[in-house]
């Protein structure tokens, strides 16, 4: 041991304490040098002769860890302080320790058992996340569905350590997981029988609240599918003796208190209950009340779960007239006699009255047989009196007879409610029974708790002895036996023949047996035992050595427990109670038959643990002793057969302290349960292991770079550990882990922190030498600069004093040089004085001069303005404005000239100006020269200085002159120019003013136009909206007329019987007549033609402003022609009609018919001719007027043209009404030759009496039935021209408003866009009217067609041969018969692949639907519309749900539904989803029936959909979630701290790492999910709710896996997962998805890795995690601190000051008290409006859909 050791020394307060090593220990030294933690030095003596050295304490590093056995050093000492710094400072309650898990009970609410802790555990793997009951469930849920054998979980510990709890969570782990898969709701059951058995079976203790005082073993049966199916559950040793006795400060049963505490309610009344504390039973430990426990609202549960376990209301009521009855029963005065030899109970005691009309029983039987006992003998039988004492131990024995025989109804009551008819295919069962137990007093509950665990450690041990030999033989690695403790001697002491329990029987057996006898026969039998000890200072106690500890029993009450007396007499009245529960719960029952096993179902037979009762008398009667045997002896036969769990549950205090860890109980329950004995044996062999990878990735930074350049990772791991590790002992090799002895890791450990150690210092002192060189660098620099500015300041001294002297040689000369320069200037400026006075005197005379002149033109510019307001005042016309206008324009012209002219006048004199200046400024230099040569030569000549002072002075005048002249002509310039300007300005405001005068005339003449046009407009549209109704009525009565005659003829043509028919040639003739249309149609549109080409040559400039009026003439003339054609084809129609079989005089009446109405036909097309001649008259009329030039006057024209246009269409509509005068009184004439015809037809009858009357009156009904017929079907067909008008008038109605705007349009325009509006405009009617004119002609042909008879057909077929048709128009309908709907429904929906359609417009289907739902709505089906419908919501319903699990087909009907819901409200006919169509989408609307139903039908099935896809997608993306954000190293060389040496098991073993997967392969599904729902054309918007929701699921399953490991929580993981998350970042970018919300999904994550990454020691660091982590709940930052594991040990833990800090700081958020966010959480979806820019007659429907029955119309 060298210094600087950590080790443990035993504490007796503690148990251990931490010590470090100062001095070196060397061999034979009889002490250790130890400092405490306290800093205080200690003397640890070594015992010598046991060589036994203090535990070494593992490294800081591997403190904390999940799992006991991964620490290196494995021993008590270890595992208490593991446990405590988990406790204490993570406030982590669980901990493995192999494949215990242990569990500290914290004595207060925790959030980890939520449903979301449930989901988050499910499917992992045991040591992937933190310790938890849920891990630990689902690896018993795993192993059972992977190796199907049945499972037990085995919970076990002190009172008070959580057992029941434990089972409770494990139960609902498996209810919540495995739920059943039918209505039946038995997952609730079992979770309600709960709440029942705490009532009946747990009590309050000095130890625990709620202490469950009997065993319970509880088999919750699987079907194949793994889905609960039933339940079953045994009970083990109820302590009866509570019922009747509780020591101080403990409670009875919970259901006593719960009872009295409803004894109020009405139902109750009859029980005779009061308070709690009124009773004998329920207060004799004093306080009745539990802190924090409402036995009322619990009472309600227990009422509630008997209710969902279908016990019914009757006999819960007798169950609590049961209860009440023993409490009853133990307040009753017995009183004593004869000295206590005898007792009577009163007759009146009211107790005893309650006692037996609640149970039924008689009152003086039972008042007698209270106090009385039956002796039998062979001779006699005899009644005895019993003492005081023997009256009251009978009356508790009956007591707890009748609590336990309603116990053990109840339990039989919940197996029968849990019972499942359907075969159970596997189980799990929760074993929940008592820990070893010593207390002051120990009796015969505490041996029996004891033998049973006793029994459990042995199955314990064997099974950890199991699972090393699998591992070590799986591992293939050499191994010897390690030696354990085996109990099994202890065991037999107490079960072997003549053992403890067979003495106990057999004096039993002993009339006058007494516990001293069974004592003195314990010590003469097994006094020898090591097992068994005799106390010294007592006869009747006796010790056992237990596993855990010795433990001394006192044979007081052994027998009479063992025995469970009952006096007979006391039960036979019990048997025949008038209520049939209670007697029911005393009748002696058969033995039940075996049930035979069948094939395939478990081994293990169900069976209560406890026997019926047996009658007193009965001789094979087995004891309590021998029952709990055979009952332990089931149960260990089950868990044999079954794969163990184990929960270990520790009470960390006695006081029920929340997180108070006490060492001493700790240390005693570890003992006892057999942690301590894991740790002995995991110990003895290999307890650390490493997998090959996590090896080389701990121990890297030990191997050299030559073992880093090799692949096989194994190969490096064993050179390492054979260069470090010399004793080959000390590890062993397997075939995927390295295993350790202990202690080895912990030497790894410490040279890895070394070799860290020496490369920190070694980086310290490069940066240390770097930091001192650039100081020392730092000061050199700074001694230079100092040096240099001391030198030149020096220097600067030495110069001052000369610099001083030069400066005052230089002041005095510069002096005298300024002041001879100053008296030159001071002359000059003198003399130039002089000559400006001039000339300010010239300039005043020259201003003068200058405004005499400016008055001058003042006087004549305002005469001129007073004739031009004259000349303005007379212009009122516009020829007279135009004309003003240009003579404006010529004098601005004029005016504009004079001003050019003037400016260059101007230039010219600035020039002269200029060089007159330059010459005497010449002039003046040259005197000034001249001057000072004759001021050298002649200085003293005066006289020739005057004459020179004279001709300067008249130089001087001569300039000043000159400069006088010159600002005279410059301001003469500037005021001519600023009056020129001046007058230009009041000119052009002139002439805007007259422009806009034009303007404002211009305008309210066009407005005047424009308005009068428009009142024209409205003028013709109302008179022809009456010529139109005038002529519908016409039409109407020509068609009753019409119809009148028809059925008369029929009439007449039944009538008569002469043979011979022949076919009438007037159709022929129709016939003929029709195909001229084809040519007046072609006619007229090669006169359009031709117009346009005359425009054309003519000038487009002058014909666009009679385009408009063109046009609309153009469709006035084609809706004549249009009302033509319908009334001649209404002719023909009747004509074909009446071609039927008749005699030949009829044929013959007939063609005269014929010839009549042939003769209104011709008078139709002359006039027809006519009309076109007057349509291309008026069309060259146009091209005439557009050759005119003025405007005004081809408005006017065009105005008179339309005037004549309305009259000629006037005496068009007169000729078209005599026409219908004439065709009606050709109607009447035919009526009149009819009615004759009839005449004679009744004539005729009278004479015809061979029966032939009769026969013509059956053939004139049928005649009646076909022209009733015929007269619906004319009806309707009448309705839909109606229709038809109705719509043609809404269409010109438009079209006359679009008409006057592209008018007034066109006024505005320029010639040249006026001219290319207007071709703009008549192209666009031309092809329009062509357009609907072939239509029109088609649909006529067709009808024509269709109305020509069969045998008329076969006639003229050559005929019709020669009959050109083009093809219909696609309308955007599909039409199908009524019986193809299935198979549309399959063909298009159920059998339809996606891949069928992906080469086709996206939502093919949805359109297809749509256009068959708008026939449907066309032809006014109703029935159809609503079958299509409903199909269709079946049909997607049923594709769904056979594809749940297919994301494309999903997506793709998503894709698809919302489709048709668009669809549905864009061609609604509601404004609101109108706005965009375009006027082709418009004319697609429904017309006849209101779809709202059906949309939010469909809408309701979006939504469905839409859940089914994210379900689709989360389920397919949640396995990747964690090992690709959280695991996967998408940055090298960042590698996490991995669980040291965790032992995975069977169940992670078999699984391996197939389910890792990187951040790419996420980011790849990722994609796959983005295009195919692109591609299948989903909304934008869903598709961003989508990838909202998979990115919320990402962070909420990611966060929680965070939350429950430890091992991830490091400042490598933040740093790892901070990359990826950027990485999915990145992605939504360029997925163009930021604003779809799913990035701000990601902030809580973000920030957990932003707190991973922070530092975590003062105070700021505090507050600025507070600042930074506001999307993570206080309880989640908590968490995560707490789960905080540093990377090395260089860096330290999160101190638990810190994290209060935390925690303060963070209370005044208020945040709810959750851990884990729900990763099932849904959005709210939202549908938006998108409507779609494809028309419906633009839609193609490929033949692979094998739709070819679809017709388009």
């Amino acid at each position: 041991v060298g210094g600087s050791e950590l080790v443990w020394i035993p504490d007796p307060d503690e148990v251990w304490k931490s010590a470090e090593i100062i001095k070196d220990y060397k061999e034979g030294d009889k002490s250790l040098q130890l400092k405490l933690e306290d800093e205080t030095l200690y003397e640890y003596p070594l015992d010598l002769q046991g060589h036994e050295l203090p535990f070494l304490r593992n490294p800081d590093i591997l403190v904390g860890q999940n799992d006991l056995t991964a620490l290196s050093y494995l021993h008590e000492p270890a595992v208490l302080h593991n446990l405590k710094v988990r406790f204490l400072e993570s406030n982590h309650i669980y901990t493995y320790c192999g494949i215990v898990l242990v569990a500290i009970n914290p004595y207060e609410p925790l959030p980890i058992y939520e449903q979301d802790v449930i989901y988050a555990y499910s499917g992992q793997n045991m040591g992937d996340m933190d310790p938890h009951i849920f891990a630990v469930a689902e690896e018993a849920y795993k192993q059972m569905a992977r190796d199907e054998k049945n499972q037990s979980i085995i919970v076990s510990g002190e009172s008070g350590a959580g057992k029941t709890v434990s089972a409770k969570y494990a139960m609902r782990f498996f209810a919540t997981v495995g739920g059943s898969a039918s209505d039946t709701n038995i997952e609730a059951k079992v979770l309600a029988s709960s709440p029942i058995m705490e009532a009946i079976g747990n009590a309050k203790t000095t130890r625990n609240d709620n202490s469950s005082r009997f065993g319970k073993y509880i088999q919750i049966g699987f079907d194949k599918k793994y889905h609960i199916i039933g339940a079953n559950m045994r009970t083990y040793l109820l302590e009866k003796s509570r019922v009747v006795f509780q020591a101080e400060d403990e409670r009875n049963y919970h259901i006593f208190y719960q009872l009295c505490a409803s004894s109020s309610l009405p139902e109750f009344k009859d029980l005779g209950l009061t308070c709690a504390e009124d009773f004998f039973y329920t207060s004799q430990g004093g306080d009745t009340s539990i802190d924090g426990v409402d036995d009322a609202a619990d009472f309600e549960k227990t009422r509630h779960a008997f209710t969902l376990l279908g016990v019914k209301e009757s006999h819960q009521m007798t169950i609590f007239r049961i209860i009440a009855a023993i409490l009853h029963l133990g307040n009753l005065e017995i009183q004593g006699e004869r000295d206590g030899e005898a007792c009577s109970v009163s007759s009146e005691d009211e107790h005893l009255s309650s006692f037996c009309s609640l149970l039924g029983v008689e009152h003086s039987q039972m008042q007698h047989w209270l106090c009385h006992r039956k002796l039998v003998t062979t001779a006699e039988t005899l009644v005895k009196s019993m003492s005081l004492h023997q009256v009251e131990n009978a009356r508790n024995a009956l007591a707890k007879h009748i609590y336990a025989q309603l116990f053990t109804w109840i339990v039989q009551h919940i197996n029968v409610a849990l019972h499942s008819t359907v075969r159970q295919h596997s189980f799990i069962g929760v074993l929940d029974i008592y820990g070893f137990e010593t207390f002051e007093v120990n009796s015969f509950e505490q041996f029996c708790i004891n033998y049973a665990n006793e029994k459990l450690q042995q199955q314990f041990n064997s099974h950890v002895f199991k699972l090393e030999q699998e591992e070590y033989m799986k591992e293939e690695i050499s191994w010897t036996l390690i030696e354990f403790y085996d109990n099994q001697p202890c065991i037999d002491l107490i079960e072997a023949k003549l053992g403890i329990l067979d003495l106990l029987d057999e004096e039993c057996k002993v009339p006058k047996g007494t516990d001293q006898n069974w004592a003195q026969k314990l010590y003469d039998r097994h006094g020898a035992s090591q097992h068994f000890q005799k106390p010294r200072m007592s006869n009747t106690s006796f010790i056992i050595l237990h596993f855990a500890d010795k433990v001394e029993y006192q044979s007081e009450g052994f027998l009479e427990k063992n025995r469970d007396t009952v006096y007979e007499e006391q039960i036979n009245i019990l048997k025949n109670s008038k209520v049939k529960m209670v007697a029911d719960l005393f009748q002696e029952e058969e033995a039940a038959p075996a049930v035979p096993v069948r094939k395939g179902a478990p081994r293990i037979n169900v069976r209560s643990a406890t026997p019926p009762f047996k009658a007193a008398n009965k001789e094979h009667r087995k004891t309590v002793g021998h029952q709990f045997r055979n009952s332990l002896r089931l149960l260990m036969e089950t868990l044999n057969a079954t794969t163990p769990h184990y929960v270990r549950c520790i009470k960390p205090n006695d006081e029920k302290l929340p997180f108070k860890f006490d060492p001493k109980r700790a240390v005693q329950q570890l003992r006892a349960c057999g942690v301590l004995e894991t740790i002995r044996i995991s110990a003895a062999a290999f307890p650390s292991r490493w997998s090959y990878p996590d090896f080389f990735n701990r121990y890297r930074v030990l191997m050299n770079k030559r073992d880093l350049s090799k692949n096989d990772k194994k190969q490096i791991c064993q050179t390492l550990l054979k260069d470090l590790i010399k004793d080959p002992d000390k590890f062993q090799f397997g075939r995927t882990k390295i295993f350790f002895r202990a202690g080895q890791v912990a030497y790894l450990e410490k040279l890895r922190a070394d070799k860290f150690r020496a490369a920190t210092i070694m980086i310290q002192k490069t940066v240390r030498g770097w930091l001192q060189r650039a100081k020392y660098q730092r000061l050199r620099r700074a001694a230079l600069a100092l040096q240099r500015f001391a030198r030149g300041h020096l220097a600067r001294r030495w110069n001052l004093r000369r610099t001083r002297a030069a400066i005052i040689l230089q002041k005095q000369y510069r002096m005298v040089r300024m002041r001879r320069a100053f008296l030159r200037v001071r002359n000059a400026t003198l003399t130039i004085q002089a000559f400006a006075r001039g000339m300010f005197v010239r300039r005043i005379y020259h201003q003068m001069l200058t405004e005499h002149k400016a008055a001058v033109l003042q006087k004549h510019v305002r005469g001129w303005l007073a004739r031009l307001r004259l000349r303005r005042a007379r212009a009122r016309s516009a020829q007279h404005l135009k004309k003003l206008n240009i003579g404006m324009e010529n004098k601005v012209v004029q005016l504009q000239r004079k001003v050019d002219e003037q400016n260059k006048e101007n230039k010219l004199l600035n020039e002269q100006l200029s060089m007159l200046t330059s010459a005497h400024s010449s002039e003046v230099e040259k005197l000034k020269k001249e001057l000072q040569q004759y001021q050298q030569s002649q200085r003293g000549d005066g006289k020739q200085l005057l004459s020179l002072q004279e001709e300067m002075e008249q130089l001087r005048m001569e300039l000043e002159r000159a400069h006088g002249e010159r600002e005279v002509m410059e301001d003469s310039h500037g005021k001519e120019r600023d009056l020129l300007r001046k007058r230009i300005s009041d000119l052009e405001e002139e002439n805007a003013l007259l422009k806009r005068e034009k303007e404002e005339l211009n305008n309210s003449i066009l407005y005047e136009f424009a308005q009068n046009t428009v009142e024209e407009n409205t003028q013709m549209k109302k008179e022809l909206e009456e010529e139109r109704s005038r002529y519908q009525n016409l039409v109407k009565e020509y068609a009753s007329l019409e119809q009148r005659y028809d059925n008369l003829r029929d009439e007449i043509t039944i009538m008569k019987h002469t043979p011979g028919h022949r076919r009438n040639p007037s159709n022929q003739s129709s016939l003929e007549s029709d195909s001229n249309n084809p040519s007046i149609c072609t006619s007229e549109v090669g006169d359009t033609e031709d117009v346009i080409q005359q425009v054309e040559e003519i000038g487009m400039e002058k014909a666009a402003m009679d385009m408009t009026l063109f046009l609309k003439l153009q469709k006035r003339v084609r809706e004549l022609e249009l009302e033509r054609k319908k009334l001649q084809a209404q002719l023909e129609k009747k004509e074909q009609e009446r071609i039927k079989p008749s005699h030949e005089g009829e044929r013959e009446q007939e063609r005269g018919k014929s010839g009549k109405f042939r003769i209104p036909r011709q008078e139709l097309e002359s006039e027809n001719k006519k009309l076109k001649n007057e349509l291309n008259e008026l069309r060259k009329a146009i091209a005439d007027h557009a050759t005119q030039n003025n405007s005004c006057s081809d408005v006017q024209d065009s105005y008179n043209l339309l005037l004549n246009q309305l009259k000629s269409a006037n005496e068009e509509l007169e000729v078209r009404k005599e026409e219908v005068l004439i065709l009606r009184s050709q109607i009447m004439k035919a009526a009149q030759q009819k009615e004759t015809g009839k005449d004679m037809t009744e004539d005729w009858g009278y004479l015809n009496e061979d029966g032939e009357l009769g026969l013509a009156y059956q053939g004139l009904k049928q005649v009646a039935r076909l022209l009733e017929a015929q007269l619906q079907e004319q009806k309707r067909e009448h309705e839909e021209e109606v229709e038809a008008l109705r719509n043609e008038m809404d269409l010109m109605q438009e079209e006359l408003e679009k008409q006057q705007q592209a008018f007034l349009q066109s006024l505005q325009l320029s010639p040249e866009a006026k001219v290319d509006f207007g071709l703009q405009q008549e192209i666009t009617r031309l092809t329009n009217e062509n357009l609907v004119r072939g239509c029109a002609e088609n649909t006529e042909r067709r009808q024509k067609t269709a109305m020509v008879p069969e045998e008329w057909r076969s006639r003229e077929g050559n005929m019709q041969m020669a009959v050109q048709r083009k093809e219909k128009d696609f309308q955007g309908m599909l039409e199908y018969c009524k019986e193809d709907e299935p198979r549309l429904i399959r063909n298009l929906i159920t059998d339809l692949k996606p891949q069928a359609v992906s080469a086709t417009v996206p939502c093919l289907p949805a359109y297809i639907l749509y256009m068959c739902i708008r026939h449907a709505d066309y032809i006014n089906d109703d029935q159809k519309l609503n079958s299509l419908l409903t199909s269709t919501i079946n049909g997607l319903k049923k594709v769904l749900k056979k594809h749940h699990n297919d994301f494309e087909m999903t997506s793709f009907w998503l894709a698809n539904t919302c489709r048709l819901l668009h669809c549905l409200k864009q061609y609604s006919g509601e404004e609101c989803f109108m706005t965009q169509n375009t006027a082709k989408q418009n004319e697609h609307c429904l017309q006849n029936f209101d779809l709202v139903e059906y949309r939010h039908a469909f809408s309701q099935l979006s939504i469905q959909i839409y859940q089914q896809l994210i379900n689709v997608a989360e389920t397919i993306l949640h396995p990747m979630i964690v090992s690709a954000v959280l695991e996967d190293e998408s940055i090298p060389g960042l590698s996490s701290v991995k669980p040291l040496g965790y032992r995975k098991y069977s169940s992670n073993s078999a699984e391996g790492d197939n389910n890792s997967y990187t951040l790419d392969e996420m980011i790849h599904q990722l994609n796959t999910f983005h295009s195919i729902m692109c591609d299948q054309g989903l909304d934008p918007e869903i598709i961003q709710q989508v990838f909202k929701q998979l990115f919320y699921m990402i962070n909420a399953v990611t966060l929680n896996n965070l939350l429950l490991r430890k091992d991830v929580c490091s400042w490598n993981t933040g740093m790892q997962l901070r990359f990826n998350i950027s990485q999915l970042e990145e992605w939504l970018r360029g997925k163009n998805l930021q604003q779809s919300g799913a990035a701000k999904t990601l902030e809580p994550l973000i920030q957990a890795a932003q707190l991973l990454q922070l530092k975590k020691k003062t105070s700021e660091d505090a507050n600025a995690i507070c600042s930074l982590c506001t999307s993570l709940m206080t309880q989640q930052i908590v968490k995560i601190l707490n789960l905080y594991t540093p990377v090395n040990e260089f860096e330290e833990r999160v101190t638990v000051t810190f994290i209060r800090n935390i925690q303060v700081n963070l209370k005044e958020r208020n945040d709810p008290p959750q851990l884990l966010l729900d990763f099932k959480h849904v959005f709210p979806v939202q549908f938006p409006y998108n409507p779609s820019a494809i028309t419906l007659d633009s839609i193609h429907l490929p033949a692979s859909l094998k739709l070819d029955f679809l017709n388009k119309v």
